[in-house]
């Protein structure tokens, strides 16, 4: 597939895949929990809509133990498959807990996610949107935290490296929470770049100017409380994009979280759906540049119903190139 132009994708048809699996929906953490079941269901109500036809639509395989050890080492995993419970639930902390589906819903989307690298990078596709959860991007090399077992975003640009071959990897995460288990993983890694918008102070405590990361490859962006599409868009603008494209990818991963929206009950930023469309339209303008066109995006926060279906929506579209 040759790389588009800038502003090519507009208006025309673009090869969107959407991944998902039915599993996903029987990944619990008790009642009253904010990440729960029905942010997916929102999701497929959304892209059952007409403007969505097009999307090419796969069933999410189990990832490999080799592709999540290239992030997670072995006692890790072992741990969380002792942890595991065969009925009921299992407390890892205050906000992580799993039930007896948890452990194969978060490898479904590990899998997805290395599904996603493979055909975006055989040219099969375009683009890739992938809802999935248990989310991941909290998840460090070996602690489970903040609603995260397994680093989808990580495995995926590992398995982009050892597979694919690929020299470099970004992954952009516009979550409200900031993504300390993907900086963790690749804070003295030249070949990942990391960059980051979202509000602080707010858990996890990370994201810093100054968390820069051994080789410079760590970009955080912070929000204030209170701050909406001007200052989010500034912050992408001023320090994100120029970093992203002086790196020059070669896959664009994007950790796509929602909560930064005005609705959302766990953050103080105030986007609407329509910034959200717009952060895809640019982060896509630089993988036509740099990474002929390769873009995957994992779902990752979004509590607020019907802020994240019209999010998704507004950022789906832009994918398929509305």
């Amino acid at each position: 597939m040759a790389p588009r132009e800038v502003g090519e994708r507009a208006g025309t048809f673009v090869n969107t895949l959407y991944i998902t699996h039915p599993t996903a929906l029987l990944h619990e953490m008790g009642e009253g929990h904010p990440e729960r079941p029905d942010r997916l269901r929102a999701i497929e109500r959304i892209l059952e809509g007409e403007a969505f036809q097009t999307l090419q639509r796969e069933r999410a395989p189990l990832a490999s133990r080799e592709s999540i050890l290239r992030v997670h080492p072995e006692p890790y995993i072992a741990a969380l498959e002792v942890a595991a419970p065969t009925t009921g639930y299992a407390e890892l902390d205050g906000d992580t807990t799993m039930c007896p589906k948890t452990l194969e819903a978060a490898t479904l989307a590990a899998g997805a996610a290395c599904l996603a690298v493979d055909e975006a990078i055989a040219g099969r596709v375009d683009n890739v949107f992938v809802a999935m959860r248990p989310p991941g991007h909290h998840a460090e090399r070996a602690t489970a935290m903040g609603f995260c077992f397994y680093n989808s975003a990580a495995i995926a640009a590992r398995h982009a490296q050892a597979v694919h071959g690929l020299d470099r990897v970004a992954i952009i995460d516009f979550d409200v929470h900031h993504g300390n288990g993907t900086q963790d993983i690749f804070w003295s890694d030249p070949t990942v770049m990391y960059c980051s918008t979202h509000q602080m102070p707010l858990y996890p405590g990370t994201g810093a100017v100054s968390e820069r990361g051994e080789f410079d490859n760590i970009v955080n962006a912070p929000l204030r409380a209170g701050d909406g599409g001007e200052q989010f868009r500034a912050a992408m603008n001023d320090r994100i994009l120029p970093r992203l494209e002086a790196f020059g990818p070669d896959l664009v991963i994007v950790s796509a979280g929602f909560d930064a929206h005005r609705r959302d009950p766990l953050a103080n930023i105030n986007l609407v759906e329509e910034d959200f469309g717009w952060a895809t339209a640019k982060l896509m303008e630089i993988a036509d540049r740099r990474a002929k066109g390769r873009l995957v995006s994992l779902l990752e926060g979004g509590y607020d119903l019907e802020g994240l279906s019209r999010s998704v929506g507004a950022h789906v579209r832009r994918l398929m190139g509305a």
